[in-house]
């Protein structure tokens, strides 16, 4: 393939070479614009700053994408989860990573395949062209020669693992030279997050027991596939799994189904997510739309459940918080909300109206999840936001905004902390949950989500 990768730089001293060139011409840029800014009035420097900024955090991010593996996953999860403490300059490049889908040359990755698999690589008929890419590894379909069953390999980038720890130091050092993110103890306890992940992550072995475990919890809902994993032709660095057909949720053609089966798809994505939380205590925290396929089988729409390998577990003080917050927000009552809102020092130091104002904010975050008379009360009488059958509508809720714009005004005046780091992976699961229920168009049934698990 012409557009493809013929080369990885896989060793930390490539590595840290390469980043050592990004490193020197961002630097020398910023001096550049310190010595043109002497004589720029304030408005001025800070326009020409800002400029700047965007302008290294793009040539930044062009250069990681390059570079493929792990620190490019550590930029993709900082885009994700970095907006309390990125500038958004910063985040709106780090963004442009997820669409980095430049794939490695076939002989890279058929090298890969026969380290893992040795002989049996013979076993396959294995296509050449990727159907997927991604920062740590690559996915072919192939089919099984001895069954004639298809079959998808997910094969992991050369010696990626082993650069993890590197790249994040690489990672922390270019932050810092780009003079974007103040370098506090909140963004070291963020990398040893991202590192903890990123370990789990590329263990391979790992991700097929979770996503057998996934399987056995929801094996007897027919609204649900999971991949069956081939243990014999999978190892530390290679699944091999089954091929399971379906379209995207960005398909056109999901818009143009009834309403009623839409409503069905959504409240089943919306379920997992609830079902993760409460029920599991084990979440997939990648919130990425590429890990979801539909198919119609069967006379339903069966939700296709792939990559379960950036799972986040939770202890039971988490999940008990959360419960009590979810609780509340069941039950719209501010005062068992801010009730709720405790266990962590960004609660804990919450006081007077700033408590108050972010209770506020749960409760409207909790809308989707409300039990329907409450909301309608809530909202004196007249609930928009409900049909006609009080389920949520989510594309005309509008809701992401209105909770931004809420948290925003009250946080004006006070210098919050950081929310506890497991938090913010939930949250960022609903965002996600969020924006594919109103892509989809799909209205939920509070009662089948939440009410089991708080009442």
């Amino acid at each position: 393939m012409s557009d493809s990768l013929n080369k990885l730089k896989t060793s930390p001293l490539s590595r840290r070479l390469s980043i050592a060139k990004t490193s020197l011409n961002i630097g020398k840029n910023w001096a550049k614009s310190s010595m043109s800014s002497l004589l720029l009035d304030k408005d001025q420097r800070s326009a020409q700053k800002q400029a700047l900024l965007q302008e290294q955090a793009d040539y930044l991010a062009a250069e990681l994408g390059k570079l493929k593996g792990s620190v490019v996953k550590v930029g993709q999860m900082l885009a994700l989860y970095g907006e309390h403490f990125l500038p958004k300059e910063v985040l709106n490049a780090l963004h442009t990573l997820d669409a980095s889908t430049t794939p490695l040359s076939w002989h890279i990755i058929y090298e890969a395949l026969k380290q893992e698999l040795g002989e049996r690589v013979h076993d396959f008929d294995i296509e050449r062209t990727p159907i997927g890419t991604a920062s740590l590894a690559q996915v072919h379909k192939a089919v099984h020669k001895h069954t004639g069953k298809p079959v998808v390999l997910k094969v992991q980038y050369p010696r990626v693992a082993e650069s993890i720890d590197s790249d994040l130091s690489i990672f922390k050092h270019l932050l810092k030279i780009t003079n974007a993110v103040p370098q506090t103890k909140s963004l070291d306890a963020w990398f040893d997050e991202i590192s903890k992940l990123l370990h789990r992550e590329v263990d391979y072995q790992l991700e097929a027991a979770t996503t057998k475990r996934f399987a056995s919890y929801l094996a007897d809902d027919a609204r649900y596939v999971v991949p069956t994993i081939y243990d014999n032709y999978s190892s530390k660095g290679l699944i091999c799994m089954s091929f399971e057909a379906g379209i995207s949720l960005n398909d056109p053609n999901l818009a143009q189904l009834p309403q009623a089966r839409k409503n069905a798809l959504g409240q089943a994505a919306i379920e997992v997510v609830v079902r993760e939380l409460f029920e599991w205590g084990e979440m997939q925290t990648d919130p990425n739309f590429g890990n979801y396929l539909v198919r119609h089988e069967d006379s339903i729409d069966k939700l296709i459940l792939l990559d379960f390998g950036a799972i986040k577990q939770f202890d039971q003080h988490l999940l008990s918080i959360a419960k009590g917050l979810m609780a509340a927000g069941y039950h719209q009552d501010k005062s068992q909300m801010m009730t709720a809102m405790t266990g962590y020092d960004f609660f804990d130091k919450l006081t007077g109206k700033p408590k108050s104002d972010m209770a506020e904010v749960f409760l409207m975050a909790c809308e989707p999840f409300a039990n329907t008379e409450k909301l309608i009360t809530a909202h004196a009488g007249n609930c928009p936001h409900l049909d006609d059958e009080q389920r949520y509508i989510w594309a005309g809720s509008n809701l992401y905004a209105r909770v931004m714009n809420t948290a925003r005004q009250g946080m004006q005046s006070l210098e919050f902390s950081l929310p506890p780091k497991e938090m913010m992976f939930i949250s960022r699961k609903f965002i996600g949950a969020y924006a594919l229920l109103v892509a989809l168009d799909a209205r939920t049934d509070s009662e089948g989500l939440v009410a089991r698990f708080v009442s």
